[in-house]
């Protein structure tokens, strides 16, 4: 009993601070990296792409989880955005603007960098969105490494940042990567979208008289030609607030120790040799890589302080500039958005997989500069309280 204590308490402490599902997915991503490049590395990648399915809808093994798995990530994070929108921390104009204008800036920036290394490659150029996604699950797991020395209001801070960030994906993913919109199937995604709408207005309470028509809204959005993890979001805006939170609860360890990780295997289960990180010089990989590094926590950090500067918002008490500018290089780890995204940007495996590289370099490096400012800034702020 003693030897299970000393095992449990420890991932359970892991577990409350957010931790263990960035852990899970480090682990996922360097075991799905090495089993890829082993001697059955080509057998463990046709697994992925393994069809299965039924007659009317098959689909890979990496599409079920792409298009599939990652409507219940997305469904949580609609139920997040909801929360925080009504009651949260994003409920008036006043407290939204900061995050918003902060968020819009790590959104545009990284954007135009990418635009700017690749505007003479206009294949490449469908990949623009890539370093715009913030990984919330792993941003804040980072976060949570510095410990107690985080003030309270800047994880809220990067919490709300996040939430919008990605709403900015959300968005993205439906305006700029569906396909051709068969107006049928639209038609009848609207259809049980509005039949949800007007269960919330009679307030039904139970569960099960949403999920179900969320599953038909899944193939109707699906078939429509609109991203099919949209269809998340929009069943997520139709749960009475009421039964959101207990909604939520129940898919955070779903998401976070099955979804998450499985996505994370999924699609890294890709081969490179050294000769492929000449591709990190290509312009398809240094926008990439510079749209994170760079991207975020300037246009984060400038337009943070244009909206300060102009009084539309102000900082949050125990928030300096400095603490901005490490939580801004924090928010360019992008991985599980930005690997989505690239996933729906290249169906060719060369430009896809040194996407997918950039994203891990670029996510590493802002992780370790996020955690270094912050780390230095912390630290002489705790310095300097104990000289006053």
């Amino acid at each position: 009993m003693v030897v299970r204590k000393h095992i449990i308490h420890p991932i359970r402490m892991l577990a409350d601070s957010g931790k263990l599902t960035g852990i899970l997915l480090i682990i996922c991503t360097f075991l799905s990296l090495f089993l890829s490049n082993s001697d059955f590395g080509a057998s463990y990648i046709k697994i992925w792409h393994t069809e299965i399915g039924f007659p009317f809808l098959s689909k890979s093994i990496v599409h079920w989880i792409n298009d599939g798995f990652m409507v219940v990530f997305f469904l949580m994070v609609g139920l997040e955005i909801k929360r925080e929108v009504t009651e949260g921390e994003l409920a008036t104009v006043k407290q939204a603007i900061l995050p918003v204008m902060a968020a819009l800036g790590g959104i545009i920036l990284p954007a135009l960098i990418f635009i700017l290394f690749n505007v003479k490659n206009p294949e490449n150029l469908k990949g623009w969105a890539i370093p715009t996604a913030t990984d919330i699950a792993f941003s804040l797991g980072i976060l949570s490494l510095l410990g107690t020395r985080v003030p309270f209001s800047l994880k809220i801070f990067l919490t709300a940042l996040a939430i919008i960030d990605d709403l900015g994906a959300i968005l993205i993913i439906a305006v700029f990567y569906s396909e051709g919109l068969n107006l049928i199937m639209l038609f009848l995604a609207a259809l049980v979208f509005i039949f949800l709408l007007l269960l919330n207005k009679f307030k039904i309470m139970n569960l099960v008289l949403y999920i179900l028509p969320g599953m038909l809204l899944w193939y109707f959005v699906l078939k429509s030609g609109i991203h099919p993890t949209i269809a998340g979001v929009l069943l997520a805006f139709t749960i009475p607030l009421d039964i959101l939170e207990h909604l939520e609860h129940r898919l955070n360890k779903p998401v976070n120790y099955l979804i998450l990780p499985l996505f994370a295997l999924a699609n890294t289960a890709m081969t490179f040799s050294f000769g492929q990180a000449g591709g990190l010089a290509a312009p398809l990989s240094l926008g990439i890589f510079f749209g994170l590094f760079i991207g975020k926590p300037v246009g984060i950090t400038a337009s943070a302080y244009l909206a300060v500067r102009f009084n539309a918002a102000s900082l949050p008490p125990g928030i300096r500039w400095k603490h901005i500018i490490g939580l801004g290089s924090i928010a360019g780890v992008g991985f599980t958005m930005s690997i989505f995204i690239a996933s729906l940007s290249y169906s060719s495996e060369l430009p896809l997989t040194l996407a997918k590289i950039a994203i891990l370099v670029g996510s590493l490096f802002s992780a370790i500069a996020g955690l270094l400012i912050l780390h230095l800034t912390l630290v002489k702020d705790d310095k300097t309280e104990n000289t006053e």
